[in-house]
């Protein structure tokens, strides 16, 4: 079986990418509590659109979705699932729920593991919830052509819960013994995750989960705030792309791991630049108008009015409407179609012009 000691990266050298990386999240780390003692309202919106972001698209990677409404009723428990992707959906938001109020309680074990992932199939009905694979999986990949062929052969259904245990029990010991930093050592631990593919299902959606607890219990807690979730979907060929390659010689333990941590670095440092975007745009002293104003020019390509929305966590969706509609009187913006649908683009007579 493929053996893990996390204990030997102490012999491992990062090039300049992967340490600036490091280095510029723990700089924005280090703001993080300025804001969270500063901003509480602001930050209580933030939480609201990101629990919904976050289960919409973590689910939505997997090829399961619903509406934007149904999915704000599943995720605020206002209503049931009426179909099996809202199943899925109902799951992940009660396993995500518990991460974001328990994880400083939440032990790293495979039992725990084994705990999530019956949560997340709670609703669907599956019998597998909450137990290891028990057929071989395998991760295919699908040519242009409609072809298919296999990209990476997992562990065994036989090795599965050893290897859990093993990867456990390694990341928690580099952790205590500071052998690296958490920030390379988290990536490296969800890669031999996805690699084991524990599960007969929701190995991708539990690796989510898991990342996001990891994060949490070393203290990153932007992804509460910022859809980390969001940003991996809306890169996810990339995403793909870097778990092919540092697949490649995993089970001999040869595979380079280098490229998945700067992906994911980048993906936790995106949500810090984002969180700070949106929360330092919070001057209090500003009017909506000009607070939606700020938003609406920092805003590349077509926009919606829940985008701004997002963007302007200090203000109501009355008042951005009014700002919305005042920029448009103005001829700031251009609207096209209506209601629900309605959607904005800075009037292109109105935007700067660079040489």
């Amino acid at each position: 079986m493929r053996e893990f000691d996390y204990d030997q990266l102490k012999k491992s050298s990062w090039d300049g990418e992967v340490l600036s990386l490091v280095a510029q999240i723990r700089e924005h780390k280090g703001k993080q509590d300025l804001y969270l003692r500063q901003k509480p309202v602001e930050l209580e919106r933030l939480i609201e659109v990101a629990k919904i972001q976050s289960t919409d698209s973590s689910n939505r990677i997997e090829g399961i979705g619903t509406s934007n409404a149904r999915m704000r009723e599943l995720v605020n428990e206002k209503t049931t699932p009426r179909s099996r992707d809202e199943q899925e959906i109902a799951g992940y938001r009660d396993a995500l729920k518990t991460i974001h109020e328990n994880y400083k309680h939440i032990p790293l074990n495979g039992n725990v593991i084994l705990q999530l992932h019956r949560d997340l199939l709670a609703y669907t009905g599956k019998t597998f919830g909450g137990k290891y694979k028990n057929t071989q999986n395998y991760i295919n990949e699908t040519h242009t052509d409609g072809g298919s062929f296999t990209r990476f052969t997992p562990l065994e259904p036989f090795e599965t819960p050893m290897a859990v245990d093993a990867i456990c029990a390694s990341y928690r010991q580099a952790l205590d013994n500071q052998v690296v930093d958490t920030l390379i050592l988290i990536p490296i631990f969800i890669c031999d995750f996805l690699c084991i593919h524990p599960f007969n299902d929701g190995n991708g959606r539990m690796s989510r989960l898991l990342t996001t607890l990891l994060l949490y219990q070393s203290g990153f807690f932007v992804g509460k705030y910022i859809s980390i979730e969001q940003k991996i979907e809306r890169t996810k060929d990339t995403y793909y792309d870097v778990l092919g390659k540092v697949s490649s010689g995993w089970h001999n333990g040869t595979n380079d791991y280098t490229s998945f941590i700067k992906y994911l670095l980048g993906i936790v440092l995106n949500c810090y630049r984002d969180f700070e975007r949106r929360l330092g745009s919070v001057d209090r002293k500003s009017s909506s108008y000009e607070i939606v104003r700020k938003a609406v020019e920092d805003s590349l390509g077509v926009f919606t009015k829940a985008q701004i929305l997002e963007l302007c966590p200090s203000i109501g969706s009355s008042s951005v409407e009014a700002a919305l509609k005042r920029l448009k009187e103005e001829g700031f913006i251009l609207s096209q179609g209506s209601g629900r649908n309605t959607t904005y683009v800075r009037n292109p007579d109105q935007l700067p012009m660079y040489k």
